[in-house]
C-alpha cells in the first residue's frame, strides 16, 4: 500500500502531468460536480474518498478538532485544534490570514504585479476597475497558495474592518505553479472575491480569495451569501463589520490562493521568499514607521 501510495504523490508531483489532468477537462462541469459530491452525506461514501484523497496528498489531522466527518466537504473545512496557530499579535506587524505557500510577492510597479515570473497582469484586470485598485498602485502584495493537504479557512491579518465586498464571474483553472507559468492573467480569470478592509488607523487593505478547479465556493462569514460559479446576486456587497486579527473570515471549499495587498509603506518581512512555507498568525507585513 506504502508503494502505492508513493507512487501515485510522485505521479501528483509531476505538474506537467497534472496541468494536463486539471485543465484539458471541462473545468467548470468537474467544479461544479465536486461541490455537489463533496456534500454527499454517506458514512461508506465519506470514508471511500477521504481514504482516496489521501493516497494523492500528505494530510496531516493531528491538528484537527475532528477526526471523524460525515462528508467529503466537512473533512475539506475541517477545523483546527483552539491554539494550533498561534498568532503574532504585535500591533505594528500584519499576520498571513491562512496557512499557504509564499508565492510571488514583493511591490506594486506602476499598477502590476507578477503571478510567476515573465508572467505580469494589472491590478484594475484583479479588482475590476482601476478606481477599485487604486489604493495599492505602489503598495505591496503576497500571494499564498493553499494546497489540497492543507487548512483551507482564513482569518483576519490584523483589527479593523470590513467595508465591502465585489464579486467576479470567472473561470476555474488550476493555480498550481505550472499554470501560473503557461496561463497569462490567470488570477484575472478566475472566480475571486474582492475584500475591501481598512486597518484601525486606516490603513486600506484587500483580501482577495481566488477560487480554483474543484473549489464549488467561497464562503465569507460577513455575509449570508454563498459565493460560487453560478451566483447571480449584486456583485458589490456592501457591508460594516469590524473584526480581530485571527477572527476566523471564512473558508474555501478545496485549496486555492488568497492574494493580500497593502498600500505604499507597507513591507514585507525580511526573510520571506516565494517557496516559504507560510502558518495563519505569521508575521507576514510590516506597518509603515
Amino acid at each position: 500500500m506504502m508503494t502505492i501510495r508513493r507512487w501515485l504523490r510522485n505521479m501528483g508531483a509531476q505538474e506537467d502531468l497534472n496541468f494536463l489532468l486539471t485543465n484539458r477537462i471541462p473545468r467548470l462541469a468537474a467544479t461544479h460536480f465536486m461541490g455537489w459530491f463533496s456534500q454527499i452525506q454517506h458514512p461508506w461514501v465519506c470514508r471511500a474518498s477521504i481514504y482516496i484523497w489521501r493516497l494523492f496528498t500528505d494530510i496531516d489531522l493531528s491538528e484537527a478538532k475532528e477526526r471523524t466527518f460525515d462528508s467529503l466537504h466537512a473533512f475539506f473545512i475541517r477545523e483546527l485544534k483552539s491554539g494550533a496557530r498561534p498568532l503574532d499579535l504585535r500591533a505594528d506587524i500584519l499576520t498571513s490570514p491562512c496557512d499557504g505557500i509564499l508565492g510571488s510577492c514583493g511591490e506594486v510597479h506602476a499598477g502590476q504585479v507578477f503571478q510567476a515570473k515573465g508572467f505580469p497582469y494589472p491590478l484594475h484586470d484583479l479588482f475590476g476597475d482601476a478606481l477599485a485598485a487604486s489604493p495599492w498602485h505602489d503598495g505591496v502584495y503576497a500571494t499564498i497558495r493553499i494546497t489540497s493537504a492543507m487548512y483551507h479557512r482564513f482569518h483576519a491579518p490584523f483589527d479593523g474592518r470590513l467595508h465591502r465586498v465585489d464579486y467576479l464571474n470567472g473561470d476555474t483553472w488550476n493555480v498550481n505553479p505550472i499554470a501560473l507559468q503557461r496561463v497569462e492573467k490567470l488570477f484575472c480569470k478566475n472566480e475571486r472575491a474582492v475584500l475591501h478592509m481598512t486597518t484601525a488607523a486606516n490603513h486600506p487593505i484587500a483580501l482577495v480569495p481566488v477560487a480554483a478547479i474543484l473549489v464549488a465556493s467561497i464562503r465569507l462569514h460577513a455575509i449570508d451569501t454563498l459565493l460560487h460559479t453560478r451566483y447571480q446576486g449584486p456583485h458589490r456587497i456592501d457591508t460594516d463589520q469590524g473584526f480581530v486579527k485571527g477572527q476566523e473570515m471564512g473558508w474555501f471549499q478545496h485549496g486555492s490562493t488568497i492574494l493580500v495587498f497593502a498600500p505604499k509603506g507597507f513591507s514585507l518581512l525580511p526573510g520571506l521568499a516565494t517557496g516559504s512555507a507560510l502558518r495563519m498568525g505569521q508575521a507576514l507585513m510590516a506597518f509603515p514607521n
